[in-house]
């Protein structure tokens, strides 16, 4: 088989150890770089064999591992949309089934199987396939998924996952037997090469769970369910009268609850179901009824708060609910368990397990009972609620984090000096002379898609990037030491240097990529901030002319310590946001301990 397949600049930063700037300040800085061979004007590919012959040369080659070989050779071997069927086949080729693969990659697909384990060589690919595709994917990460099925007791059980994706909740649960429904159908497919590799008996069916249920009228010990979030079009016309809404028809803007509603319908008595939900779940008012049916019926029982990010669907905090089907011989319930775990996983463990034991719960969790819940907005967010033990209260929590991120400020280190005027230039003579490259995001790009998409709101959250498109004329892709910033003053976004690639530019963003060794990208940040600060109002926003942003000119060394300091003042910033987050809930969570009685004043 020939053995020059395409990259690119991703996969040779990760060949060379690098950053994407760094492969991109080759491009500009070697004459002697290879050309592109494929790819987009955004996205350029690369012949593996000329990038690997040209890091020798430069002394700065690493070997190539033979299974990311081999993955580059399955990418170049189709395009992204049949990339998931190809992954597919090479994982029927290691569970030693027959596959419709091109002769030498299942050749090198068996050797490699051999050499490293057909398990671990297929997690591999599957790892990277899903670092491609993670917004289409969505994957939940492997520590939450572990929670989920820890706290469902999954072991040994029969277990369902109506949403399973490509099956990373039900590699956690250690199921007798396990099954999954997936609307994708490649992704179903790899879900179920997946378990079988992993030694599970698995049954994995491709379709929509809510309108196609594959699984009607069979029931599970535990159903566990990372579903799609704020899906409008989940089936509300189609299934206003379906059997499963047995505590209310879902409003059509909480899909969520359907998904709660399908899952308990394939529980058996007394079985557990683990969901993630948004944390809007939790107080929304069309959903309020749903909500307080389940607290009426004893179902829901515990509802646990994650950090952000938990669920890929979401950039929030999104929540576990632990919902119980109730059997003939229960107890009616009193109380519902709240935990705000955030990172913390261990806690939301511990929290349950105590809850379950009926011992003493672990701090930052509490018990509230259902009579206190059920009121006219039957508000479920654990933040208004959770309390420890005692006389504490999760305003000590507050004040022990408003103490850790004071303790974080750092100040630059700067000294008061005579002032001196600096000779200055312009960023429209450095883009001139090749220092600077100045980008925008397109006014329109394609809605959805797998290419991951920071927007205006991303940028002024500080967040990573939340939307998605597809490849398209003049999309832009952001690379690692890109400096972003905002077209319009007005809208408060501050300008940030990136730390991570491939993400494509939105619209009304300005994107500034430096030769770094020439311009320092922090200091172009500060400098960038500080022209935000005095920017010249046209008509009712106010809009600057990127070109005509002043910099002074440093040697890059000076532009260092300079931007060091630029830096350090933009976190000082950030700190200070997240500052004044922390004490407004600490106000709110100290009136609460004070009138609940948990807080005494001295």
């Amino acid at each position: 088989m020939q053995d020059d397949v395409l990259v690119n600049a991703i996969d040779i930063a990760r060949m060379a150890d690098v950053g994407r700037a760094a492969v991109s300040n080759w491009r500009k800085r070697f004459d002697d770089f290879p050309q592109p061979v494929g790819g987009t004007a955004s996205s350029p590919a690369f012949s593996l064999s000329e990038v690997e012959q040209w890091l020798r040369d430069h002394g700065r080659y690493v070997e190539v591992s033979p299974l990311e070989r081999f993955w580059q050779r399955l990418r170049s071997s189709t395009d992204d949309l049949r990339l998931a069927e190809v992954v597919a086949e090479v994982g029927a080729v290691l569970l030693g089934e027959s596959a419709k693969l091109d002769d030498a990659l299942a050749k090198e697909a068996r050797e490699i199987g051999q050499a490293e384990g057909s398990t671990a060589v297929f997690d591999g690919i599957c790892e990277r396939y899903v670092d491609l595709h993670s917004r289409r994917l969505q994957a939940t990460p492997p520590a939450v998924a572990k929670l989920m099925t820890t706290i469902a007791s999954t072991k040994g059980g029969k277990v369902l996952d109506p949403a399973c994706g490509i099956g990373t909740i039900l590699l956690e649960t250690h199921g007798n037997q396990v099954s999954g429904q997936e609307l994708n159908e490649n992704a179903a497919r790899l879900a179920s090469v997946r378990l079988r590799l992993h030694g599970y008996e698995a049954q994995v069916e491709a379709g929509d769970s809510l309108r196609g249920d594959a699984f009607a009228g069979t029931q599970f010990d535990v159903v566990v369910c990372n579903p799609p979030f704020n899906e409008r079009g989940w089936g509300y016309d189609e299934l206003t009268s379906d059997p499963r809404w047995e505590f209310g028809l879902p409003p059509r803007g909480e899909s969520e609850l359907a998904w709660v509603q399908h899952c308990l319908a394939h529980v058996k008595p007394g079985g557990l179901v683990v969901i993630m939900m948004p944390s809007a779940a939790a107080n929304r008012r069309p959903g309020r009824r749903i909500r307080g049916n389940l607290l009426r019926a004893g179902t829901l029982r515990a509802i646990i708060s994650l950090f952000p990010g938990a669920a890929p669907a979401s950039s929030g905090s999104p929540d576990l609910w632990v919902l119980r089907k109730p059997a003939g011989v229960d107890e009616p319930q009193s109380d519902v368990l709240m935990v705000n775990a955030g990172e913390d996983l261990a806690l939301a463990e511990r929290a349950w397990r105590s809850y379950c034991e009926k011992a003493e719960l672990p701090e930052n969790s509490r018990v509230v009972r259902i009579i206190d819940l059920l009121d006219e907005e039957v508000d479920l967010t654990t933040g208004h609620r959770v309390v420890t033990r005692g006389s504490t209260s999760g305003y000590l929590v507050m004040s022990d984090r408003l103490s850790s991120v004071v303790e974080e400020l750092r100040l630059p280190r700067i000294t008061a000096t005579s002032r001196r005027d600096l000779a200055m230039t312009i960023l429209g003579e450095l883009a001139r002379a090749g220092v600077v490259t100045i980008m925008q995001g397109p006014l329109k790009l394609p809605e959805g898609g797998e290419l991951p998409l920071l927007t205006a709101k991303d940028l002024l959250l500080n967040r990573e990037p939340t939307g998605s498109t597809s490849d398209a004329p003049g999309l832009v892709r952001i690379e690692k030491g890109d400096v972003i910033a905002s077209l319009f003053l007005s809208s408060g976004a501050l300008p940030r240097v990136m730390t991570h690639a491939g993400a494509a530019l939105g619209s009304q963003l300005l994107l500034f990529r430096t030769d770094p060794e020439r311009l320092d990208p922090y200091f172009l940040a500060g400098c960038l901030r500080a022209e935000g600060a005095t920017g010249s109002p046209h008509g009712s926003t106010l809009r600057r002319d990127p070109r005509r942003a002043s910099l002074p000119r440093l040697p890059i060394e000076e532009q260092r310590r300079y931007g060091k300091s630029f830096a350090q003042l933009l976190a000082l910033e950030d700190t200070a946001r997240a500052l004044r987050e922390i004490s407004d809930n600490l106000v709110v969570a100290g009136i609460a301990g004070l009138l609940d009685g948990s807080l005494t004043p001295e």
